[in-house]
C-alpha cells in the first residue's frame, strides 16, 4: 500500500505515478495498456474532502451519497479481466466518481456509464469535460436495466454487486463480449465473476474475492 503523504495539495508526479504503477503490477495488473491508461488518469481529480491526500494509496474510499470509489488495484484487475480492443463500446454500470469510466476511455472507442444518482453523474460530466475527455456519454438511470437503445456492448462492467450476473445485462452484450461483474450478497463475501458469450453460450470464470456496494434498482434520491 502506497503511504500517505501529509504534503498538501498532493499531485500525481512522477513520484507518486511510480509508486501507484508499483503496488498495481503487484496485485496483478499486468497488462501495458492498462498501466498507461491508468497513468495517465489521475485518481486525485477524483477524490475530494477529507480523503483527498488519500487519493494515491490503494484503498476504496467514501464518496457521496453513500458510494465508494473503488481501488485502484481493482479497477485495474477489472479492466485487465474485460480485455478490451480499441474498436469497443462499453458499458459501465455504476458511474460512482467517474474514474473508472475515465480509465476505460483511454482503452475503448466510446464508454456509455449509467447511475442511479444525479449528482454522482453531474459531478462525473464536469471531471470528464474539463480533462477533455470526448469519448464517455454519463445517464442518469436504473443501471439494473442497462442501456437497451445503445445495445449491444462489446464489454459490460459492473461495479456493484448483484446476487447473479443481471439477465437485461447479459441480453445486451454481443456475441465474443465479456461482462465482468461482482456477484454475491451484500453482507458476505462477492466474487469478481467474468462472463464471456459464446456460440456455444455463456462461459463463467471465478476471478478473486471482492467488496462492493450493492446493485440497487430504480433512482436515487438527488443530494
Amino acid at each position: 500500500m502506497i503511504t500517505s503523504l501529509k504534503a498538501r495539495p498532493l499531485t500525481f508526479d512522477a513520484e507518486h505515478k511510480m509508486q501507484f504503477l508499483f503496488a498495481l503490477r503487484s496485485k496483478g495488473v499486468t497488462d501495458t495498456r492498462v498501466l498507461e491508461a491508468m497513468e495517465k488518469v489521475d485518481r486525485g481529480r477524483f477524490v475530494t474532502g477529507l480523503f483527498e491526500d488519500r487519493a494515491y494509496e490503494d484503498m476504496p474510499l467514501p464518496i457521496p451519497c453513500g458510494q465508494t470509489i473503488s481501488q485502484p488495484s481493482v479497477v485495474g484487475l477489472m479492466t485487465q479481466a474485460l480485455n478490451i480492443s480499441p474498436r469497443d463500446k462499453v458499458l459501465e454500470v455504476g458511474t460512482g466518481s467517474g474514474y473508472q469510466a475515465a480509465v476505460l476511455s483511454q482503452i475503448a472507442r466510446r464508454v456509455y456509464t449509467i447511475d442511479r444518482h444525479q449528482r454522482l453523474v453531474r459531478e462525473a460530466r464536469a471531471i470528464f469535460d474539463d480533462m477533455d475527455i470526448t469519448n464517455i456519454t454519463a445517464i442518469t438511470g436504473d443501471g439494473s436495466h442497462g442501456l437497451p437503445d445503445q445495445a449491444p456492448f462489446d464489454r459490460i462492467l459492473v461495479t456493484a454487486a448483484a446476487e447473479d450476473p443481471p439477465g437485461p445485462l447479459l441480453a445486451q452484450l454481443k456475441m465474443g463480449g465479456i461482462m465482468v461483474v461482482p456477484v454475491g450478497q451484500s453482507d458476505a463475501v462477492q466474487s469478481l465473476i467474468r462472463v464471456e458469450r459464446t456460440e456455444a453460450g455463456l462461459e463463467y470464470d471465478e476471478l478473486r474475492p471482492v467488496r462492493f456496494v450493492p446493485l440497487v434498482e430504480g433512482l436515487g434520491r438527488e443530494t
